[in-house]
């Protein structure tokens, strides 16, 4: 296994050596436990030097930075595409992905100190983006408490995306960032038909249960949207099936949901089109039609599934979010009291972004 290819920066000379790794082969301590919710499951417990990575600039999202506790994905999705960071560590992005999971120990001391760096601006931290930070390996090592406090006592914005139901614990945390910072909270659900659920999804929360922590979040003053992604063409693209959604995610009180359609980066892909394959074989021609120019559906089709998706979210009465971009909510400027002789202006209604 590869180990010191992480480096903080890419490896360029210095004084005849490469750039520190993030952490080192000596630095790692493989796990196993024999209980029936990780039977199967590998963790490599590592003290990483870096948590705060900054995003690739050819990246699409519209954030800059992120902070990822875990490498590796329990929820078992064969669509993420983050499947392909496993290969940098010379690991299988297939079950390989499912099943070995790092662990960065020291994530919340590290983020601590880094954040109270002089060099650090304080600029948004987005959480989830990669793999999911709640995902069953954070009901062991309960690494997003103390990220989600340091972040708090730094007054420091942030988002997190997830599909995990773990998050409520961390709900009177969340509560008290959101006190003193920007809070986003989004939920993934691209669906709600169990059956795809069960083999396209294996390893998350069922989407009636994502639905519920969208209404608890909710309930207790916490805005939480929906990034409706993905949406699978041929297996959740019909009206009636963005319909039922939209629907449930309306009901469960979410203030935006954000469509996004199903893309295959490699290491991804070839995961998806076994699957496709052993499912759904009927429909591997028809994918290697509409994916044929790439790792994106092809803008007509991104199109018509994102207007069918807002036209449905005005009928239920909720809005669309940037794309990717888990709701934030802006402090509302202060309100100045009118210039003498100047007639008061209209009442204008805020916006949520």
């Amino acid at each position: 296994m590869r180990w010191e290819n992480l480096t903080v920066e890419p490896a360029q000379p210095a004084h005849g050596r490469a750039d520190a790794a993030l952490f080192g082969a000596d630095a790692v301590t493989t796990r196993t436990f024999d209980i029936p919710e990780f039977r199967g499951i590998t963790f490599h417990e590592i003290r990483a030097r870096s948590i705060i990575n900054r995003v690739p600039g050819a990246s699409r999202m519209p954030f800059e930075w992120t902070v990822n506790p875990y490498r590796g994905c329990t929820h078992a999705c064969v669509y993420c595409f983050a499947r392909k960071t496993h290969s940098y560590l010379d690991l299988d992005t297939g079950i390989g992905f499912d099943t070995q999971i790092v662990v960065k120990v020291n994530a919340p001391e590290l983020l601590r100190r880094q954040l109270g760096s002089a060099r650090w601006q304080g600029e948004h931290i987005a959480m989830g983006t990669n793999v999911d930070c709640y995902q069953r390996a954070e009901g062991r090592y309960g690494l997003m408490p103390g990220i989600i406090a340091a972040l708090r006592d730094h007054a420091n914005p942030f988002s997190i995306l997830t599909k995990g139901t773990l998050i409520l614990r961390d709900l009177d945390l969340l509560k008290q960032a959101s006190e003193v910072t920007d809070v986003g909270i989004s939920v993934s659900i691209g669906f709600t038909d169990p059956g795809l659920w069960r083999t396209v999804e294996p390893g998350t929360p069922a989407p009636e249960r994502r639905l519920d922590v969208v209404r608890t979040l909710g309930e207790h003053g916490i805005g939480c949207g929906v990034l409706m992604a993905p949406v699978v063409p041929f297996l959740s693209d019909h009206p009636s099936q963005l319909r039922a959604t939209v629907r449930a995610i309306a009901a469960a009180g979410a203030t935006s949901v954000t469509p996004l359609v199903l893309h295959l980066r490699p290491g991804a892909r070839e995961w998806f089109t076994a699957w496709l394959g052993q499912h759904h074989p009927h429909l591997v021609r028809r994918y290697e039609r509409l994916y044929a120019e790439g790792a994106y559906a092809p803008k007509w089709y991104q199109r018509r599934i994102t207007r069918q998706v807002h036209e449905l979210a005005r009928e239920y009465g909720i809005g669309p979010t940037p794309a990717g971009m888990p709701r934030r909510i802006r402090p509302p400027e202060p309100v100045l009291p009118p210039a003498q002789g100047t007639e008061t202006a209209e009442p204008v209604q805020l916006t949520l972004i």
